[in-house]
């Protein structure tokens, strides 16, 4: 996800948190015992950073870097093309809130039905996602979210569909397509640009990685 400047709020702390560049601060509220609630984050005000609820805690990171936004946006250009080109009824988003079995996401793109996008929600449960993407950001913690914490997560939580940007290193924006097996999140497809990534689900779709800077 964005930059590696997040800050990690744990429940008994209740304090303050200030984020450069210094324009908005955030007091989170005192949790309980065991943590942060999703009604706790669900209350929490909104502002440009982007705050989720993971295992209880609060994790805060700035906005997105200018080739993050690039890759979410051509992304979400992408399949939402395609999605209009196979006649389905799901739209696609960016960072909007999921709940996640007990857990607060907002992945960088998110696949659901367009009922519910125009029914101007705030939060949608896992059960209603038909596909999630995340952009991976420089920095260990961000690569870990990404690559370990977050794709176990929503498997449990039975999104089909999990993709995968990394945009760190040669060839990038490299693209990696997980869908849902018996055991969890299998690889099905991964493509550096000049090659092409194929998905069936939830639509169909084809595209060349390098097609993300320039949708």
């Amino acid at each position: 996800m964005e930059g590696d400047e997040e800050m990690s709020a744990l429940a008994h702390e209740a304090w303050l948190v200030a984020h450069a560049p210094p324009r908005e601060a955030v007091v989170f509220p005192a949790g309980g015992p065991s943590g942060f609630t999703v009604d706790d984050w669900l209350k929490l005000p909104e502002i440009h950073q982007r705050i989720e609820l993971i295992d209880g805690s609060f994790v805060v990171s700035p906005s997105a870097t200018s080739l993050h936004a690039l890759c979410a946006g051509g992304l979400r250009n992408i399949l939402n093309a395609a999605a209009r080109a196979a006649g389905s009824d799901l739209a696609v988003i960016e960072a909007f809130n999921i709940e996640v079995v007990g857990d607060g996401f907002i992945p960088d793109v998110v696949v659901l039905p367009r009922p519910l996008v125009l029914a101007n929600m705030t939060v949608v449960a896992a059960s209603e996602v038909a596909a999630v993407a995340e952009v991976v950001s420089a920095g260990p913690g961000n690569h870990k979210r990404d690559y370990q914490d977050k794709p176990p997560k929503y498997a449990a939580a039975g999104i089909p569909v999990f993709i995968r940007v990394e945009i760190e290193g040669a060839d990038f924006p490299r693209v990696e397509v997980l869908e849902l097996g018996a055991d969890g999140y299998e690889t099905v497809t991964q493509a550096k640009p000049g090659e092409t990534v194929t998905l069936s689900e939830p639509f169909p779709v084809s595209f060349d990685p390098a097609d993300l800077l320039h949708s």
